[in-house]
């Protein structure tokens, strides 16, 4: 028998659940209301606050959220035995709706969504805002809503699609069409872009800005195909002055350079020195002041996950008779002899826990170096307060090459690529080259899928690239030894939802499933 809770995934404020299907308490004496809440600015700031709680939590980007996409990509490999069973499931492709990892990520977007429809619906009580403010901190609770469903739809197709803050316990909705959720999705990006500024000052760095909701408007359009018109919303990130390519690529995932011209989104944690918060929801004043990635990855820390043998081998090398070592190459990934912790301490194998990797022939032990803090730190034990780059304009000017090239206009594609590889710490030879010739449209496509990978290498980007490529028979050949054809295109319902949300059978599930 289902029991009527919320698709198992909304935490309705002031509602508790009892596990007899005949007793219901619906009140919680201890919590607080929605309805009793948002009665000022203070409150609906504090709202909002929470919403961007949730999306830093342990549940997702500090951790969850990484393995998701990185294991369903081919630029990850296991480290070792270490890798725990529901992320080897993700990897090898043997998961299924009971995951644990991927009923997370669902679960927890789900929560972030309820916190923001209730900011949003509850926002009418409020009247000593200034009306600007008011609008902005609606428009930054509409984004980070816009940007779960983005996320949930990408990775699932269609969901159940919540608009309003969920009040009664037979709330729960069925699967929202897959065209539907991405139609919601679009309309709201392009409606809250005027209520976002272009900036903020220190104080509010990490707030989305309109150029984070342009820049999220171009993935939505471009996962569906729509190159024209993500082309319009990725000109405007382009030609805003806002951003640019700094000169240092490391300059991306070092914690001393956040928030620098290349960034268009990220989610911020506090300074490195704190104690990592495992709470998944993202609640009380401390929560998500860190991220664990920095363990999960790093050389000396769990090492859960390497760099997989087909991105070491992507990356361009004079051993392999390019013209040049690509230097993204050594600024990614960590190797036995290489210097850390301020140049102080020498990386050993037998630091590096677990598995080697073969280089163009040659076994040797690597690890990644993007998002570490080894380079200066030599902990066993690492968290840090890196902030995770969601966006940056590398992305958009890789994404402008792709959609140019779409459109036929192979020449400005091409010099959107050579933008990427001129950057002063890359200064990589420009297209065309001996192995990346670009006369054509399919031979510009390779190029872009090199460079987006060797560029954005482990940034939760090429599981959706491959998933967008897929979908469009795009791809020449299967980059995942495992993918099975009507099964693996999608994750599959996470069974919780099923169980718990009324709406949603057997039947509902996704293929191969």
């Amino acid at each position: 028998m289902k029991r009527y809770i919320i698709i198992g995934s909304l935490l309705v404020f002031g509602i508790a659940f009892s596990c007899n299907d005949d007793v219901l308490d619906k009140s919680n004496p201890n919590g607080v209301s929605v309805e009793g809440y948002y009665k000022n600015g203070a409150e609906l700031t504090s709202g909002v606050t929470s919403v961007y709680s949730m999306l830093k939590s342990n549940n997702l980007v500090a951790r969850e959220w990484f393995f998701l996409h990185d294991l369903r990509s081919d630029d990850m490999a296991a480290g070792g035995g270490q890798l725990e069973t529901p992320r080897n499931q993700l990897l090898l492709g043997t998961h299924d709706s009971g995951n644990s990892v991927m009923g997370t990520v669902w679960l927890a977007y789900y929560r972030l969504i309820h916190r923001a429809n209730a900011v949003v619906d509850n926002s009418e009580k409020v009247t000593d805002l200034a009306p600007a403010d008011k609008a902005r901190l609606l428009a930054e609770a509409r984004f980070l809503r816009a940007y779960a469903y983005y996320e949930l739809v990408s990775m699932w197709g269609g969901v159940p699609l919540y608009k309003n803050y969920v009040q009664t316990l037979d709330g729960s909705l069925p699967r929202s069409t897959e065209a539907d959720v991405y139609a919601y999705v679009t309309a709201e990006l392009q409606d809250l872009q005027g209520a976002l500024p272009a900036t903020y000052n220190a104080a509010n760095q990490g707030r989305a800005t309109k150029g984070a909701a342009q820049m999220l408007l171009a993935r939505v359009l471009m996962q569906q195909g729509n190159y024209q018109a993500a082309k319009t919303e990725l000109l405007k990130v382009y030609d805003s002055n806002v951003y640019a390519l700094v000169d240092n690529y490391n300059d991306n995932f070092l914690e001393e350079t956040e928030f620098n011209k290349e960034s268009i989104f990220e989610v911020n944690f506090y300074p490195s020195g704190g104690v990592y918060n495992w709470d998944g929801d993202g609640n009380g004043a401390t929560a998500g002041t860190e991220t664990v990635r920095t363990q999960e990855y790093s050389a000396i820390g769990w090492r859960n996950v390497i760099p997989s043998n087909s991105l070491l081998n992507e990356f361009e090398k004079t051993g392999k008779g390019d013209a040049k070592t690509d230097p993204r190459f050594e600024d990614s990934f960590y190797f036995t002899g290489e210097k850390y912790n301020n140049g102080a301490s020498t990386l050993t194998d037998g630091q590096q826990n677990g598995n080697a990797s073969v280089i163009d022939g040659v076994t040797k032990k690597v690890s990644w170096q993007k998002y570490s803090l080894m380079y200066k730190m030599n902990e066993s034990f690492l968290t840090g307060g890196i902030n995770q780059r969601i966006m940056r304009f590398a992305e958009t000017i890789l994404s402008l090459a792709e959609v140019e090239n779409e459109l036929g206009n192979i020449p400005q594609a091409v010099k959107y690529l050579n933008m990427i590889r001129a950057r002063k710490s890359v200064s990589m030879p420009a297209y065309p080259t001996a192995k990346y010739p670009v006369s054509t449209k399919d031979q510009v496509f390779a190029a872009i899928v090199h460079e987006r990978r060797v560029e954005h290498s482990g940034e939760q980007i090429r599981n959706r690239d491959i998933l967008r490529w897929r979908k469009q028979s795009k791809l020449k050949a299967e980059p995942l030894t495992y993918f099975q054809a009507k099964k693996h295109e999608l994750l599959p319902i996470p069974q919780q939802e099923v169980d718990n949300n009324a709406k949603i059978e057997t039947g509902d599930q996704n293929p191969g499933y």
